[in-house]
């Protein structure tokens, strides 16, 4: 009756994994890159307005200027 229950639970955590995408038979060598499709201005004026309508701290928009203009 172990035997079975062992088997049984090796079973369903397997199935688990496959369905959960934890397990890959790929290889894993893909490779994942982004496409900027905004422009520094833009994302400049969009903080700027995200700042003047009081969604973030004036802390935060000099952070996240800074952070674009230094191209981070």
């Amino acid at each position: 009756m172990k035997k079975n229950g062992a088997a049984y639970l090796t079973s369903v955590l397997l199935l688990g994994g496959l369905l959960s995408g934890c397990l890959s038979f790929g290889g894993g060598d893909e490779n994942i890159q982004q496409t900027k499709t905004t422009t520094t201005g833009q994302e400049l004026m969009d903080l700027k307005a995200a700042y003047d309508k009081g969604l973030i701290s004036e802390r935060e928009y000099n952070q996240q200027r800074e952070k674009l203009l230094k191209g981070n």
